[in-house]
């Protein structure tokens, strides 16, 4: 499904957007962390039960990666620009719910479907690109990607910043919500006029090289829209009773002061009986509302939301597998991603996630087999290469994961013992030689080939890995250390578009979407697992270090007060347990370069360029 003329404007403007989109979902992974705080207050958590707020993040992640595949598999279905539309939407509507939550179950509902609309976007993105340019020429745009992927990682916390210094926690989330549906209004005219076609039986896959089936001379893929848009006006009217009934569980929600204070519309807030927010007549309303929406949805000749091509989706999609995989990973995200970097690995609810998410990934191996339209279509991952960037994926998400935790870590443990905001600038130097590693990548396809690219670049970031592992309490301090941080950095932007330009050339147009979810889906695992196995294995490290510390007493000039020798042994043993994380880090990082040079490599049967 790639053109192979000149790429059309159209087509640049809808990577662009995208990728911009793309952006402020990866930046609203990062944008809690300074709004964190106000929103455990908002929902009544104390800021010392930090551990308590840890669905806000986890509530997100869950969404994120959770459903992928599914949406990937939609996405090559329908199309991408559908997905793409329905995404969006899913994202503002999520940030919706979050600006206006009340407690901590609508905030964590609120970042849950956030999560699903972000997650969303990168599998078609990827997909798209596949689409619209040959794979020559993949390398640019991918990097492009990448790069505003990994940007969101620095713009997050900055952007969180820059308007919590004019408003509060919930702007950032209605701001997300605003440029969501700005977002959406910009790639509707850009959507395909044709009608949706077909979806066919299941057939053999075979990788296409130049088959074009685009539209226009834009190249963009056939497919319809999540609204509706077949030869036939809009459904305006879908539209507006949407946004009333978005707009009363918006004033139920948030229950602004100036309303319910007010004596005449303050009548609106009283529930007709008992104490319940969602019993008061504004409620009772907006129920209407939505139940119009249905039946609009029910009756029109083309709905906002096309539902009747659903059953036949769903009959073309392994539903029972996909909720078997979305289970499964939701148990090991929950596992890894609630503990506690510092002191566990794993989340104190392990004994049980960890058996269900054996069995879930079991039974989804099972479905797998036996369904006769599988998740993940037979044939789609054999190629060496494309299930080879999936394994690289993973150890790239294991190694990263140690930059984005132990770097702070070691900060604030030694030269910013003050300082939270000043230890997390230290990543800022690492974070922003992401993206320029992506682009950089991406232009390099064209000239190396993606398995030395990709190889290369891991070493880089062991090897910057290796040095860190030598950093004592006062390297930060050293100008020079910035290097170290840099060739990081660029190390994994640079391996970005060769992993996915790898896996999109070798396999087949009608798999891109479900493939690069599960590219996404192996990095993000390998980040949890990563975490957790580092983690331990730096603990034990401390456990070693500090058995070997002498009695305070001993210490201390027989005092059993803590002196200063006392508290900088306890420092050196700490630092002893980053050293092991980052040699660690840097054996991931060893490994998926070895495994990039031999499972990256072309078939010596394969005379075309995946690489590019």
């Amino acid at each position: 499904m790639t053109t192979q003329g000149r790429i059309g404007p159209a087509s640049r403007i809808l990577l662009a957007l995208a990728a911009v989109a793309i952006s402020f979902a990866a930046a609203d992974t990062y944008v809690v962390v300074l709004a964190l705080p106000d929103m455990m207050t908002s929902v009544g958590i104390p800021t010392e039960e930090l551990q308590r707020a840890a669905p806000i993040v986890s509530g997100f992640l869950l969404g994120y990666v959770g459903v992928l595949p599914l949406i990937g598999r939609i996405s090559d279905l329908r199309g991408r620009v559908p997905v793409l539309l329905g995404s969006l939407v899913v994202f503002a509507v999520g940030s919706l719910v979050t600006a206006v939550a009340y407690n901590l179950e609508t905030v964590v509902a609120g970042r849950l479907i956030q999560g699903i609309g972000g997650g969303g976007l990168i599998p078609p993105t990827l997909a798209l690109v596949a689409d619209l340019w040959p794979p020559n020429r993949r390398g640019l745009p991918l990097g492009i990607v990448g790069a505003v992927q990994e940007l969101g990682s620095v713009l997050g916390p900055l952007y969180g910043a820059v308007v919590l210094a004019v408003g509060d926690w919930r702007t950032i989330f209605w701001l997300n919500c605003a440029i969501g549906l700005v977002l959406v209004a910009a790639i509707l005219p850009l959507r395909p006029s044709s009608p949706p076609r077909p979806l066919s039986p299941p057939r053999p896959l075979s990788l296409s090289k130049g088959s074009d089936v685009s539209t226009g001379s834009t190249g963009v893929s056939t497919g319809s829209t999540g609204a509706s848009s077949t030869g036939g006006g809009f459904d305006w009217a879908g539209v507006v009773l949407a946004t009333l009934a978005l707009a009363g569980i918006a004033l139920v929600m948030g229950a602004p002061d100036r309303l319910v204070q007010d004596v005449e519309l303050g009548r609106a807030y009283l529930p007709v009986t008992g104490e319940s927010r969602w019993l008061t007549p504004l409620a009772l309303v907006t129920f209407a509302l939505l139940a119009l929406f249905v039946l609009r949805l029910a009756t029109a000749r083309r709905p906002l939301i096309a539902w009747r091509a659903w059953p036949t989706l769903a009959r073309e999609t392994d539903l029972w597998g996909a909720a078997l995989l979305t289970l499964g990973l939701g148990a090991v995200i929950v596992t890894f991603a609630s503990a506690e970097p510092e002191s566990g690995a794993v989340s104190p609810d392990a004994p049980w996630l960890v058996p269900l998410a054996v069995l879930a990934f079991a039974g989804f191996a099972l479905r797998q087999r036996r369904a006769q339209r599988p998740l993940v279509p037979r044939g789609a991952l054999t190629a060496r290469p494309a299930w080879g960037a999936i394994v690289v994926s993973f150890f790239v998400g294991a190694s990263l994961i140690a930059a984005l935790v132990d770097i702070p870590f070691f900060a604030r443990l030694t030269v910013h013992r003050d300082s939270q905001l000043d230890a997390a600038l230290v990543l800022v130097r690492f974070l922003v030689a992401l993206p320029v590693g992506a682009l950089l990548g991406g232009w390099l396809l064209r000239r190396v080939p993606a398995h030395v690219l990709t190889a290369v670049a891991m070493v880089m970031s062991a090897l910057a890995f290796w040095h860190m592992s030598t950093w004592d309490a006062t390297a930060l301090d050293h100008p020079v250390e910035t290097l170290s941080l840099v060739l990081a950095g660029l190390g994994f932007g640079l391996a970005i578009a060769p992993v996915n330009a790898v896996l999109l050339a070798h396999t087949a147009d009608a798999v891109h979407g479900v493939a690069s979810a599960l590219l996404i889906v192996a990095r993000m695992v390998g980040m949890l697992l990563g975490i957790s196995a580092l983690t331990t294995i730096g603990l034990r490290a401390f456990y070693n270090a500090s058995a070997k510390i002498p009695p305070i007493v001993e210490l201390c000039d027989g005092k059993s007060t803590l002196c200063q020798a006392y508290k900088d042994a306890a420092r050196e043993a700490a630092i002893t347990q980053l050293h092991a994380v980052f040699v660690g880090a840097a054996i991931c990082a060893l490994v998926a370069a070895v495994l990039a040079a031999v499972l990256l490599r072309p078939a010596a049967r394969d005379t075309s360029r995946p690489a590019a």
